[in-house]
C-alpha cells in the first residue's frame, strides 16, 4: 500500500470513528498531495501519480509549516492555538519516517563532510546537499543545519 492509499485509507477510517481532528488533518494533507499532483501532470502526463518519495516530501512541507506556527503562537502568546497545532503535528508525524537523534545526525554529518571534504564554513551547502538525501526527512532541517555549522566552524 503506498503511503497516499493509507493516508485515504486513515482517513476514512478516522471519519468512522468520527475523530473529527484526525480527519481534517488527513483531508488537508490529501488536498496538497492531489494539489501537487495537478500541477506535476501538465508537465508529466496526466495519469501522473506521486511517488512515496513526493508524498512524503508534501507531508514533511506540511509538518514543517505547523512547526513554524506553533512558535509563532507560542511567541504570541497563544498557547490555545499553539496546543491545536501540536495535535496537528503529531497526528502528522505518524506518516513521517522515524526521527533520528542528534547523534545519529551528527554521524551522518561526519559522513557528508568526509565525503565532501569540506573544512570551513563556507562549504556548508556542499555538506548539506549532501547530507539532506541520506536523511529523507528522518531529521528536521533546521537541526542538521546547526549540526553541521558546530562541525565546520
Amino acid at each position: 500500500m503506498s503511503l497516499k492509499e493509507k493516508i485515504s485509507s486513515d482517513a476514512i477510517e478516522a471519519m468512522k470513528r468520527k475523530d473529527k481532528d484526525t480527519l481534517n488533518v488527513l483531508r488537508m494533507v490529501k488536498s496538497r498531495i492531489l494539489e501537487l499532483e495537478v500541477q506535476l501532470r501538465s508537465k508529466k502526463g496526466r495519469d501522473y501519480q506521486l511517488s512515496d518519495e513526493e508524498t512524503l516530501d508534501v507531508i514533511t512541507s506540511y509538518a514543517k509549516q505547523r512547526k513554524q506556527s506553533i512558535d509563532a503562537y507560542t511567541e504570541a502568546g497563544r498557547m490555545d492555538l499553539a496546543d491545536q497545532e501540536k495535535k496537528e503535528l503529531e497526528i502528522i508525524n505518524e506518516y513521517l519516517p522515524k526521527q533520528l537523534s542528534r547523534e545519529e545526525v551528527e554521524r551522518l554529518v561526519d559522513e557528508a563532510i568526509a565525503v565532501s571534504g569540506a573544512t570551513s564554513i563556507r562549504e556548508i551547502g556542499n555538506v548539506m546537499k549532501t547530507v539532506m538525501p541520506m536523511l529523507k526527512g528522518a531529521a528536521d532541517g533546521k537541526t542538521v543545519n546547526e549540526v553541521v555549522r558546530s562541525k565546520l566552524e
